[in-house]
């Protein structure tokens, strides 16, 4: 399994734990930066991993800002991504069995390391449940595909 994975600068240090963490798991690691804790503008980021995971070079995604909302809202404007974010592990549990997530967004300033890995970790392990929320799921994509749409006619 690939994972892309990305940050701003607040992010950065939360970043490079998972990363780490992921690679001692042996999993492949994309790793779209940031580099440093210098300023960068969080939406960069965002969109490199969500175009790694629609564009099928990575198979999920991990994006990490201050709180994980603002990356949570600029992956989830890219067609085909379903950004989850989660401070618990039920929330990274739910977001892949009920929501297919695709991406997953953590928050530096608000979940601490140990806890961000181990919500990681069940992200990784949990299937999605298909069944009533594969129709759920289809609904979204129908609503991405008539707003795509309703871009292009106006």
């Amino acid at each position: 399994m690939k994972i892309a994975i990305g940050a701003d600068h607040a992010g950065f240090e939360l970043k490079q734990k998972i990363r780490d963490h992921l690679q001692s798991r042996g999993l492949d690691v994309l790793d779209e930066g940031t580099t440093s804790p210098d300023s960068v503008d969080y939406p960069d980021y965002a969109l490199k991993v969500s175009e790694d995971v629609t564009g099928h070079r990575a198979d999920l995604g991990i994006l990490v800002c201050g709180t994980g909302i603002g990356m949570s809202i600029a992956a989830n404007k890219v067609p085909g991504i379903r950004a989850a974010r989660a401070v618990s592990e039920i929330d990274a549990q739910l977001s892949r069995e009920h929501n297919d997530a695709n991406v997953l967004t953590l928050g530096a300033r608000v979940t601490d390391s140990e806890v961000a890995q181990r919500i990681v970790d069940v992200w990784l392990k949990t299937p999605f449940l298909a069944g009533r929320h594969a129709r759920r799921v289809d609904k979204i994509s129908e609503i991405e595909k008539a707003e795509a749409v309703s871009d292009r006619t106006s």
